[in-house]
């Protein structure tokens, strides 16, 4: 009996579905904020994902500046 068999295999199909189920939106948040999206990879680690989310909720947006320009015409 060497070898993975079927529970094996789901256990790691489900950590690895559930990494991708984090990590694809906090990328896709970081490039929004025009940040690198490999900062995403914070998100698996666990005191980096406290930081990261501190440092996304105070950092200044592109929408900030864009409603800036628009109240300043």
């Amino acid at each position: 009996m060497n070898g993975i068999g079927a529970p094996e295999l789901i256990v790691v199909l489900a950590i690895v579905a559930s990494i991708f189920t984090v990590l694809w939106p906090v990328a896709r948040l970081c490039a929004r904020l025009g940040l690198s999206p490999w900062l995403g990879v914070l998100a698996i680690v666990p005191i980096g994902n406290v930081l990261l989310l501190w440092f996304m909720a105070y950092a200044a947006w592109p929408i900030d500046g864009a409603s800036a320009n628009l109240r300043s015409r």
